[in-house]
C-alpha cells in the first residue's frame, strides 16, 4: 500500500512537470532528483570501502547540470574538468592508497547519476519534447509494474540469482510486453489527438520504429535496475535510502532511468542523423 500511495503522489507530480514543458523547472527538478540520488550511491560507495568527498561530488554534479542549462555544447569539456576536479580533491584529501578508488568512485557516481540524467532535460528541449518525455515514462513505469506481477504471478526461472534472487525471466518478458502494450496505446492516443488536430502528443515516424524502441528502453531499464541492484549487493544493504515509503530510496526509483534515459538520447540523435 505504500509503495502505491507513493506512486500515485508522484506519477501525477512528473506528468504535471513535463506537460506544463518549462525547461528551467524540469532542469532544476532534474537537477534536485540528481543530488539525491548521488547523496545514496554516495553511501552505497562508502559503504563498500570508499570515503568519497560527497560535498565536493554534489557540487560538481549541479555544475554539470547548470553548464547542460546555459551551454550544452560545452558539456563535453565540463565533464572533463569536473572529473579532473574530483581527482585534484581526492588526490589531497584521501590517504594516498586510497586516491585512486576515490577518485573511481566520485567521478563514476558524476557519470552515473549526474551525466545520465541530464538527458531528461536535454529530451525535454526537443520539438516533441513532453512526448518523449512521457513515452520514457510510461514505458519504463508499465515496465517494471508488469514485470513485478508476472513475476510473483509465473515467475520460475531466476533471472540473475547472484545479483537480484527475486527477478525472473518470466518476469522479464512480462516486463518487454508492457512496455510495447503501452507504446501501442501511446501511439494510438497520439494518433486520436492528430486526427481531431490536438498535438498534444507526437510520434512522427513508422510504428516499427517505435515499437523498437519500447523494447530498446524496456532492455536498457532492466539492465538499469540489475546495476544498481549489483551495487546494494556489494554494499550489503537492502535499498539505497529510505526516502520514498515502499519504494527505498531515491536511487532506487530511478535506477532503470539511469541507463533508459541516456538510451533514447542517444537513439533520437542517431534517428536525426539517419
Amino acid at each position: 500500500m505504500k509503495r502505491v500511495l507513493t506512486a500515485l503522489i508522484l506519477i501525477p507530480l512528473v506528468l504535471l512537470l513535463v506537460f506544463f514543458d518549462n525547461l528551467l523547472l524540469i532542469t532544476a527538478a532534474a537537477g534536485i532528483v540528481a543530488l539525491l540520488a548521488a547523496w545514496e550511491y554516495l553511501a552505497l560507495a562508502d559503504a563498500s570501502g570508499a570515503k568519497t568527498p560527497r560535498i565536493a561530488v554534489l557540487i560538481c554534479i549541479a555544475a554539470l547540470f547548470a553548464c547542460n542549462f546555459e551551454r550544452p555544447e560545452y558539456m563535453a569539456p565540463a565533464i572533463g574538468c569536473l572529473g579532473f576536479v574530483l581527482f585534484i580533491v581526492c588526490a589531497f584529501r584521501s590517504p594516498v592508497a586510497r586516491v585512486l578508488p576515490d577518485t573511481a568512485y566520485s567521478v563514476f557516481g558524476l557519470l552515473y547519476v549526474g551525466l545520465s540524467l541530464t538527458t531528461i532535460p536535454l529530451l525535454s528541449a526537443r520539438e516533441n519534447g513532453p512526448s518523449l518525455l512521457l513515452f520514457l515514462f510510461l514505458v519504463v513505469w508499465t515496465g517494471d509494474a508488469v514485470a513485478l506481477y508476472t513475476g510473483r504471478a509465473f515467475g520460475k526461472r531466476k533471472l540473475a540469482p547472484s545479483i537480484s534472487p527475486n527477478k525472473t525471466w518470466e518476469g522479464s518478458v512480462g516486463s518487454v510486453a508492457g512496455s510495447v502494450l503501452i507504446t501501442v496505446v501511446l501511439l494510438l492516443i497520439a494518433e486520436a489527438f492528430g486526427r481531431h488536430g490536438f498535438d498534444w502528443l507526437s510520434y512522427p515516424g513508422p510504428v516499427v520504429r517505435w515499437l523498437g524502441l519500447g523494447v530498446l528502453l524496456n532492455v536498457a531499464a532492466q539492465v538499469g535496475d540489475l546495476i544498481e541492484s549489483a551495487m546494494k549487493r556489494g554494499a550489503g544493504v537492502k535499498d539505497s535510502g529510505t526516502l520514498l515509503p515502499g519504494h527505498g530510496g531515491v536511487l532506487d526509483r530511478i535506477d532503470a532511468l539511469l541507463l533508459a534515459a541516456p538510451v533514447l538520447w542517444y537513439a533520437v540523435l542517431v534517428q536525426q542523423a539517419l
